[in-house]
């Protein structure tokens, strides 16, 4: 009764659509997906990760780059700058029009729109807007002014007054760092193959190679001074994607491989782990990977720290929760490490001293301390991530009573020389004590030990008086 009820009633509407998409070509198919997902490299980021910030290195302060905050009221007053670089790069150049700058853009305009996760169709992408036309023009116009602003960086602006507000001396100083934050903000990216485009137009194809085009981005946003060039690989996504590059790229060759052993979440403080006999020093590269744990030394990279640093670390630790084409998310372990590593501005200090692991930019190290805890506050280490082992070597010595003796030995007596010469004579006569002490219980006990003649007849010593 009860089946035959079943059969005669109609499908609920949510039954039929999850039906009817199930017929569909493609239909919860892994490859397909795969393909789906691959197009993406510029996300939104969701309000819950907006909200574990505590200021907001998710938004761009001075210049949109890109569709999604284009438009924004707060950020008006930099579009008449873009439109200049746009001029001044087609005058310059002469032989080429805004209009060959448009046709190399639109050739690619498909694949660019992909790259935007949840990208407004109706305002990007068609209807009677003409939003094709309107996403090129951004397109072109937001990379005709990056283009111009790396070529200023340097050529210190030949190419324009020299007391221009942007294009200047004055600009590289109060108006750059601010373009470079933007720039590396995940709402607000270019994708470079715009870049590559434009420039492939404006120099020729020789000068538009993936490594020149990557090279050309990273001398501009890089983390550290002189970054190594990121050849290999492909063009990069973005100019999230060329920093993220960098900051993992050359691991250094005298790291040893870490054989298979204890792993563990969390290590002790800097300070605490100074006390077990840890002692701290600079790695050989800039490489976030580049951390290591060899002989009672913990091998970290240098980090240089300024009022820019929280954010860019943000906006990568974004990148690597968002973007599952990342892979590897060594930035947000690299974090998640300091994080358990610097508790206090004591250890800042002890990192920045002896160590040389931190270069520190903002004048406090409570400050520091405090950005580390910040940016660690939902950061996850994964389980399969090689620091893990590192923890675990780490923890392995602190454990070691003979390490932490020996520290603290080292501790409060190495810098006093009077006190080693207290310690040494002390030693020294210990041992004279001792050589005293023997050679004094010596012949006691030889002239109380029967000879082997007695002990075989059954006499000792003192029988043998008693006999007598």
């Amino acid at each position: 009764m009860e089946e035959e009820h079943r059969k005669g009633k109609a499908a609920a509407p949510w039954v039929t659509a999850v039906e009817r998409e199930l017929k569909q070509d493609g239909a919860a198919d892994p490859a397909v997906e795969e393909a789906r997902w691959r197009k993406h490299s510029v996300y939104r980021v969701p309000a819950h990760i907006k909200k574990a910030a505590s200021s907001s290195p998710y938004e761009p302060q001075l210049v949109s780059l890109g569709p999604f905050h284009h438009g924004r009221v707060d950020l008006q007053p930099m579009e008449e700058h873009k439109r200049r670089a746009l001029l001044h790069l087609l005058r310059r150049t002469g032989r080429r029009t805004a209009g060959d700058l448009a046709a190399a853009v639109e050739a690619v305009a498909e694949t660019l729109e992909n790259a935007y996760m949840d990208l407004d169709a109706d305002t990007w992408r068609g209807g009677g807007g003409g939003g094709r036309d309107r996403f090129v023009e951004v397109m072109v116009t937001d990379g005709c002014f990056l283009l111009e602003v790396m070529r200023t960086a340097e050529l210190n602006g030949d190419d324009y007054a020299a007391n221009d507000p942007v294009f200047s001396r004055h600009g590289e100083l109060y108006v750059f760092p601010y373009i470079r934050r933007d720039m590396l903000v995940m709402e607000n990216q270019v994708p470079l193959l715009v870049l590559q485009r434009l420039v492939a137009v404006i120099r020729g194809p020789d000068k538009a190679s993936d490594d020149a085009i990557n090279d050309m981005v990273l001398r501009f946003v890089s983390m550290t001074p002189d970054p190594p060039a990121i050849s290999g690989g492909g063009l990069a996504l973005h100019p999230i994607d060329v920093c993220h590059r960098s900051l993992l790229h050359a691991a250094s060759p005298l790291i040893p491989i870490i054989q298979k052993g204890r792993e563990d979440d969390f290590v002790p403080s800097a300070t605490e782990l100074e006390q077990a006999g840890v002692r701290f020093s600079r790695s050989p590269t800039h490489s976030l990977r580049d951390i290591s744990f060899r002989r009672g030394t913990l091998y970290i990279p240098l980090l240089a720290v300024d009022d820019t640093t929280e954010h860019k670390l943000f906006s990568l630790m974004a990148y690597e929760r968002l973007h599952p084409g990342a892979e590897a998310n060594e930035v947000t372990a690299y974090v998640f490490f300091m994080d358990s590593v610097i508790k206090s501005a004591d250890d800042v200090r002890l990192l920045s001293g002896a160590g040389g692991v931190i270069s520190n930019g903002l004048g406090s190290d409570k400050a520091v301390a405090r950005m580390f805890n910040r940016l660690a506050k939902n950061a996850v280490l994964d389980s399969r991530s090689p620091l893990r082992r590192v923890q675990g070597q780490v923890n392995d010595h602190r454990e070691n009573a003979w390490n932490e003796w020996r520290a603290s030995l080292i501790r409060n007596h190495a810098g006093n020389p009077w006190a080693i010469v207290s310690l040494l004579a002390a030693v020294f006569l210990l041992f004279l004590t001792v050589v005293q002490t023997v050679y004094t219980v010596l012949p006691y006990y030889q002239q109380q030990s029967p000879s082997p003649m007695q002990t075989q007849m059954g006499w000792g010593n003192v029988g043998l008086r008693d006999e007598l």
